[in-house]
């Protein structure tokens, strides 16, 4: 067992009143496509938590392959377990939120239902929590020496290595693994900062640490992970992105909401795209007007469809409405560039730093770009 930090003020838990003073611990199961995982995954934590006055709540993405209807029969046998299915919303982050607003037991665990976490610690982490030690207990996959070797490719884990310290770096905290999926909390704890939570990413500790006024106390316990028992990791180039995003807010005080982060990298993408079609049809013996007009429309129509597939991919349009979404996005930038000349001019006339007035130009169009297609597109 490890002791990461130790603060003042400490959260005790309360004593709940009526029905739902039965339950002690609600396990949140966030899922995608689990189905041949969760029967596994609840029955083994049915013999780990004997003697425990136990809720299950699994939140489920609204499973293709049928994982909430998995869970609804074994709910109809078993009142403890529950599924909460989410119907137009996606994303980890947000399951997980919701599954602990939906929580009636005053501490919380959170774990993945594709069998990859050791759900034998759960009663080491509730002890904790319930001997007021700790109001974070995390399952730590680097506090032993190759406990994620198995679970894990070799990509993957410099993947996750990289996310832990850049996290720890954020947090100011040495944490060995404040990017992990399997933890305990008391309810009051996220309950106090839901509303600063992203519903976007896979990172949901980080955010619940990041987002605290003050410090928690967090003990961190080793577990071995496992390898996958079935299905596919969601984990993708997208995932990645959320977590970047994230971090840059966490980093700027949340000035900048990660939404906007993610839409800044999707323009810096934009720039690079621009360059590469312009130089292209130089080459191929356009004139530069014609390059230019292009480039400039291919940069735009790559800047639409990556934000609509990854920055907006919770309310990503299809069919006809990506088209009618995309004129409004071109009517839109349209302005934008019109305003960043505009603000450029401005200050121009005002200074003769000209890299200062090409940048309040810049700065103005993407603020523009941003907060009206947000609004207006998506």
């Amino acid at each position: 067992m490890k002791t990461v930090l130790a603060a003042a003020g400490p959260h005790p838990v309360g004593v709940a009143e009526g029905p739902a003073a039965a339950y002690v611990l609600t396990v949140v199961i966030p899922t995608f496509n689990e189905r041949d995982n969760v029967p596994v995954l609840l029955a083994r934590l049915g013999r780990t938590l004997g003697g425990v006055a136990w809720q299950i709540i699994v939140v489920d993405d609204d499973s293709p392959d049928g994982t909430a209807s998995v869970v609804k029969a074994i709910a109809a046998a078993d009142g403890r377990v529950s599924c909460l299915r989410r119907v137009g919303r996606r994303g980890l982050a947000g399951a997980v939120v919701e599954g602990i607003m939906a929580a009636s037991a005053p501490i919380v665990a959170v774990i993945d239902a594709d069998l990859q976490h050791d759900e034998t610690l759960l009663p080491a982490m509730l002890e904790h929590l319930r001997a007021d030690r700790a109001d974070l207990v995390i399952g730590s996959r680097y506090l032993r020496p190759g406990a994620v070797a198995l679970g894990l490719s070799p990509m993957r884990r410099a993947g996750s290595r990289l996310a832990a310290w850049l996290a720890r770096r954020v947090l100011k905290t040495e944490v060995s693994d404040p990017v992990s999926g399997f933890f305990m909390v008391r309810r009051n704890v996220v309950e106090a900062v839901a509303p600063r939570l992203s519903s976007h990413g896979f990172k949901i500790l980080f955010d619940i640490i990041a987002s605290q006024p003050a410090p928690l106390r967090i003990l961190e316990l080793p577990y071995d992970f496992a390898q996958r028992r079935a299905g596919e990791s969601k984990f993708d180039g997208r995932v990645a992105a959320d977590y970047l995003s994230l971090v840059m807010a966490r980093l700027t005080g949340d000035l900048i909401p990660p939404r906007a982060v993610m839409f800044g990298l999707v323009g810096a993408s934009g720039l690079i795209v621009h360059l590469a079609v312009l130089r292209l049809c130089q080459g191929l013996g356009a004139r530069f007007a014609a390059a230019q007009l292009i480039a400039a429309l291919t940069a735009m129509t790559s800047n639409y469809l990556i934000n609509n597939a990854v920055t907006y991919r919770d309310r990503r349009l299809a069919g006809a409405a990506l088209l009618t979404g995309y004129l409004r996005f071109a009517g839109l930038c349209a302005i934008g560039l019109i305003a960043n000349v505009a603000v450029a001019g401005l200050v121009h006339r005002l200074t003769p730093a000209w890299w200062l007035a090409g940048a309040a130009g810049a700065l103005f169009g993407a603020a523009w770009n941003y907060v009206s297609t947000s609004v207006a597109v998506w």
